[in-house]
């Protein structure tokens, strides 16, 4: 078990090393700034930012202001972008570099009809020659790295991701993430690896395997699998950031670290509102907020009592004094975390997907 890690440990993106071989997947509404610097802080090796549209006119949006606000973010900073266009992305990865994103992440992944309507996300993998174009005139647009985040094809029984990867590393795509569903899948059944080990073993830049890992157990399972240089982590990581920090104990040593204790969970998620609430404001940063508390809580001892009386608050010191007393009444089953059903803990896997 130690070698998969140690093996794996120095991945770069360019000429970007990286801490280790564990990396957040970027999710719409849940990887923002104050997500993506708490998963670094208990150990992911890399983040992407929530997907940024290459639409000129939505810049000054504050939705897509806050999507590309890296302001304070260990580097490297990764900035995603989706569209269709080919020169609207271009202009996009230069307008994001020119604000501060180091690498540049293009979505060819996400499933979601919003997205796909647009023939944008994984719609466009039913273009290979679309996909070439974009490729190319992204990795000609900046002088960065250029990364692509997709899944293994449109449709069951039309994979072609093989092909797709092909591409990516003949246009100069500096790591490849794979999420192993279709977009015909969405999040239902199961990821599938064979292919991700296919692509793996058949191109040389860093392959990235995800899709479905929610334990140290499933991250080595992944890596030993695929063969990957590294995995992503999305839904599992919502409400568990310390999964970073139970992974890499485990591939590094091959135990499991305990339940964080009760303290440190309180304390963690309430800095998290803090810094959600100094990011957000007031107004949205209770309402975004909510469903962090939510993942926090799923499965735990009177959780559904909790979100109840956590819902009905209606400002930010109301919404954390609530859940700081929530986490208190906790400690008196315990030190440590108590999951009266971890079924229930993954629940949340099923509610946001990764893009």
């Amino acid at each position: 078990m130690r070698g998969l890690l140690l093996r794996q440990q120095h991945m770069h993106i360019g000429p970007y090393p990286l801490v280790n071989n564990l990396i957040v997947a970027p999710m719409a509404g849940v990887t923002d700034r104050p997500f993506r610097m708490l998963c670094k802080r208990f150990g992911a090796g890399h983040a992407v930012s929530e997907m940024i549209t290459a639409d000129s006119s939505m810049r000054s949006h504050q939705k897509t202001l806050q999507r590309a606000n890296f302001e304070g973010e260990l580097a490297p900073v990764s900035a995603q972008i989706a569209g269709s266009d080919p020169e609207l992305l271009a202009a996009a990865a230069r307008h994001n570099v020119a604000h501060g994103a180091q690498i540049i992440d293009i979505n060819m992944g996400c499933p979601v009809k919003k997205v796909c309507n647009k023939l944008a996300g994984s719609a466009l993998l039913q273009n290979e020659d679309l996909v070439a174009k974009i490729l190319h005139a992204v990795v000609r647009a900046v002088d960065v790295p250029v990364t692509l985040k997709t899944r293994l094809g449109f449709a069951n029984g039309e994979e072609n991701i093989m092909r797709v990867a092909k591409i990516a590393e003949e246009a100069g795509i500096a790591a490849l993430a794979i999420h192993g569903r279709t977009r015909e899948d969405m999040y239902l059944g199961h990821a599938r690896y064979a292919l991700i080990a296919q692509v793996k073993q058949s191109i040389q830049i860093p392959v990235i395997a995800n899709g479905d890992i929610d334990s140290p157990q499933k991250a080595a399972l992944v890596l030993k699998e695929t063969g990957a240089d590294a995995i992503m982590i999305g839904r599992a990581a919502q409400g568990r950031p310390w999964i970073f920090r139970e992974i890499a104990h485990y591939l590094a040593s091959g135990e499991l670290l305990p339940p964080p204790e009760v303290v440190e969970v309180r304390d963690v998620l309430l800095g998290h509102l803090d810094d959600l609430y100094a990011f957000y404001g007031e107004y949205s940063g209770c309402r975004i907020a909510r469903k962090h508390i939510a993942w926090y809580s799923k499965g735990l001892r009177g959780s559904n009592e909790f979100r109840q009386a956590m819902y009905a608050q209606e400002s930010t010191a109301g919404q954390a004094d609530t859940t700081r007393q929530y986490f208190d009444g906790l400690l008196t089953l315990g030190e440590r975390l108590q999951y009266e059903d971890m079924s229930k803990q993954k629940e949340n896997h099923n509610e946001s997907g990764d893009l």
